[in-house]
């Protein structure tokens, strides 16, 4: 009988959550920054409905960024 050192099954599922999680958090932190941009150019042009849909946009984002980070740490440390 051979010895499984490696279990590839659980390295596959580790690799995706990490290439899932890593695009996503990218794409959250995106968003966020897309979200300040808009709502400071939005409130230039004096679009202040615009404006507060972009911020909430953004902080939403950053929230979710923030949320995956503890997540992670947590993770980390168990």
């Amino acid at each position: 009988m051979i010895a499984t050192v490696v279990h590839t099954d659980e390295l596959l599922k580790t690799v995706a959550a990490a290439v899932v999680a890593g695009i996503g958090v990218t794409f959250a932190f995106s968003l966020s920054i897309w979200g300040v941009g808009q709502f400071a150019e939005l409130s230039r042009n004096e679009r202040p409905v615009a404006a507060a849909g972009a911020a909430v946009i953004g902080a939403l984002a950053l929230a979710f960024v923030a949320a995956a980070v503890i997540t992670g740490i947590i993770v980390m440390t168990r």
